[in-house]
């Protein structure tokens, strides 16, 4: 009968490769789940903005009129960040469309906010989609910039008070977006 031998360095190595292989894979993806989780801003205040009003109850604004955050304090509100190039944001808005409408007596407002777009596209598309709450455009991508949004569509929902209840990135199904909106009422 032979007697095992004893572990060599080699067969020790596999292993311990394995476990550097794990820890430098839970480094790198630890601090991007902690960022997405921060970037949210979830319970931060909502950063303020005026952006010019394009679209408001289905009607092209004429003018130079603005839309503030200011101005729907006291309201629950869904920031719903698009362009009209974007084919997820042009599945999403519709919903948004159809969750702002059901909530609309309950002090629910939508805010279509048309980034890296050019403001005469992200009106004519929203007129032929027939979208009626209010739309403005980020000329400067600045209110984009202010919340985190690095991809479209974006959904942010605040409080009556100010607060970020909840940030999503691409298509939000209407059971969720329901389901935040009554968080936040």
């Amino acid at each position: 009968m032979t007697e095992p031998l004893p572990e060599s360095p080699t067969r020790v190595a596999p292993r311990s490769l394995v476990m550097v292989a794990i820890l430098v894979a839970g480094f790198a993806v630890v601090p991007r789940a902690v960022h997405a989780m921060f970037k949210s801003g979830e319970g931060a205040a909502a950063p303020p903005f005026a952006l010019a009003l394009l679209v408001k109850d289905g009607a092209a604004v004429v003018g130079q009129p603005t839309l503030s955050l200011e101005e729907l304090r006291g309201k629950v509100v869904i920031l719903d960040f698009w362009a009209s190039w974007c084919g997820p944001c042009q599945l999403e808005a519709p919903l948004v469309n159809k969750v702002a409408q059901r909530f609309k007596e309950r002090g629910v407002v939508a805010v279509g906010i048309n980034t890296s777009d050019q403001p005469g596209r992200g009106r004519a598309w929203a007129l032929s989609k027939g979208l009626t709450f209010p739309i403005v455009h980020d000329d400067d991508d600045s209110a984009a910039r202010a919340y985190g949004v690095d991809s479209l569509p974006t959904l942010v929902v605040i409080s009556r008070t100010g607060k970020i209840i909840a940030t999503r990135t691409g298509v939000t199904d209407d059971a969720e977006l329901d389901a935040l909106v009554r968080q936040a009422l």
